[in-house]
C-alpha cells in the first residue's frame, strides 16, 4: 500500500491506495490548516487499516508546484515518515496528480478525443497561474510554469483541440483567455487520490526520492510582504 500525501492547496488530504484504487481517504478544505489535521488524519487511516508506517510500501506526496507553506508542510511530514519507517518516498507533480484526477471522470463524461488537451492550473497569488498542458494520454506537451494568463494564451495551440482547464487557478482565466474551444471547469476539487496512477508507476519503476535532500518544487521564490506598521515602534 502506498500513503499519498496532497498539500499543495489549501485541501489538506490525505489517501490510502492499493493496487486496485483508493481505500481509505480524510480531506480538509477550511484552508491554512495543514499542520493541524495532517497528522491526524494519517494516523486515523493507518489506524483504521489497521497497519503501522513500517508496513508501506512507499509514501508519496504531492511536490509542487503549489502553496509555499502547505508543500513544506506535507514534504516535512512525508520526508519524515519515510525515514523513522524506513520506507521509500516518492514525489508527484502536482499537476500530473490533477491531471489523473480529472481526466478520469473526464473520459467517462465527455467524448474525449485524441487532439483534446488538459490543463491543471494552481493560483500562484497576485494574477499568476502554475500551469501544464497534457494531452488525453497524459502525456506533457507543455512544462509547468507560471504566467500571467491574458488573451493571447494557449494561443501555440491549434483551435481545433479543445482544452479542459481546471483547478484553482482556472478562475484566474474567466473573461481573459480569448482562444476558441477552452472550457474552463471552476468546481475542480483536488484529493490525495488522484495520486494514485503517478505513485504506483514510480514504485514499480523504482523511481523514488533521497530523503535527505528531497525538497518541494516551489517554482518560484517565496515573496514575502513588507509589513505596513514598525513593530518596533521604530
Amino acid at each position: 500500500m502506498i500513503l499519498c500525501v496532497e498539500t499543495a492547496t489549501d485541501l489538506c488530504s490525505v489517501a490510502l491506495c492499493d493496487t486496485g484504487g483508493t481505500v481509505a481517504l480524510r480531506d480538509n478544505d477550511k484552508g491554512r490548516s495543514h499542520a493541524s489535521v495532517l497528522t491526524v488524519f494519517i494516523e486515523e487511516i493507518l489506524m483504521e487499516a489497521g497497519i503501522s508506517a513500517g508496513n508501506l510500501d512507499a509514501i508519496a506526496v504531492s511536490k509542487g508546484p503549489g502553496s509555499y507553506t502547505g508543500l513544506r508542510i506535507g514534504v516535512s511530514v512525508a520526508k519524515g515518515m519515510a525515514y523513522a519507517a524506513s520506507i521509500p518516498l516518492i514525489g508527484v507533480d502536482t499537476t500530473c496528480s490533477m491531471f489523473h484526477g480529472f481526466s478520469d471522470k473526464t473520459i467517462k463524461e465527455s467524448d474525449i478525443t485524441c487532439i483534446d488537451l488538459f490543463c491543471p492550473a494552481l493560483d500562484a497569488r497576485r494574477m499568476e497561474v502554475y500551469y501544464a498542458v497534457y494531452n488525453s494520454k497524459g502525456n506533457i506537451v507543455s512544462n509547468i510554469k507560471a504566467e500571467i494568463m491574458d488573451k493571447n494564451s494557449f494561443s501555440e495551440f491549434p483551435e481545433t483541440s479543445r482544452i479542459f482547464l481546471f483547478g484553482d487557478g482556472a478562475v484566474k482565466c474567466l473573461g481573459v483567455v480569448n482562444r476558441k474551444n477552452v472550457i474552463i471547469v471552476t468546481d475542480f476539487r483536488m484529493s490525495a487520490s488522484f495520486m494514485h496512477k503517478p505513485a504506483y508507476e514510480a514504485l514499480n519503476s523504482n523511481r523514488f526520492e533521497d530523503v535527505a535532500y528531497f525538497e518541494p518544487f516551489y517554482l518560484k521564490d517565496f515573496l514575502t510582504s513588507k509589513p505596513v506598521k514598525n513593530i518596533l515602534g521604530k
